[in-house]
């Protein structure tokens, strides 16, 4: 039974490359074995790396994804190198943790997603980017994501 979850995966277990951007990244998903169990499941990437659009500097994040899975749960290996995709990817701190949020939240269909992106300071002014799909199911425990407000040196 186990193996059947895994059948079709095009990534687990084999090289696989980068992908040049976050559209040519494929996310995968596995079957939930658990679907009819009320839980949390949590990502934390804490080296995230993106591209400034405009200056092309690199922006790093701590981003902390939760989700509630239903039917579905996020083949890890791929969310890895789908997140990594980002690394030569120009965007805005706002569309780099919305559009994750988002194109999980499409492939899943969970219960329940949220994301956090906390954003190490440009120009001196951090930016912290949160999305979810809706208000958490009633009776999930949501944990706070555990990231302090930045505070620089002080």
């Amino acid at each position: 039974m186990t193996s059947e979850i895994y059948r079709g995966l095009a990534q687990l277990g084999t090289q696989s490359a980068l992908p040049a951007s976050p559209e040519d990244a494929q996310l995968e998903r596995v079957a939930n074995p658990h679907a009819d169990t009320l839980y949390l499941a949590r990502f934390t990437a804490p080296e995230f790396t993106s591209l400034c659009p405009v200056t092309g500097q690199p922006d790093f994040a701590h981003l902390v994804i939760d989700y509630a899975p239903a039917a579905w749960l996020v083949e890890s290996k791929s969310l890895k190198l789908y997140l990594g995709a980002f690394r030569n990817h120009g965007a805005f701190h706002e569309d780099c943790t919305v559009a994750v949020g988002r194109r999980l939240a499409d492939l899943l269909a969970p219960r329940w997603l949220r994301i956090g992106g906390y954003w190490y300071p440009r120009g001196g002014i951090p930016i912290d980017v949160f999305w979810q799909t809706g208000q958490p199911p009633e009776g999930l425990w949501v944990p706070d994501q555990g990231v302090p407000p930045y505070r620089g040196r002080g």
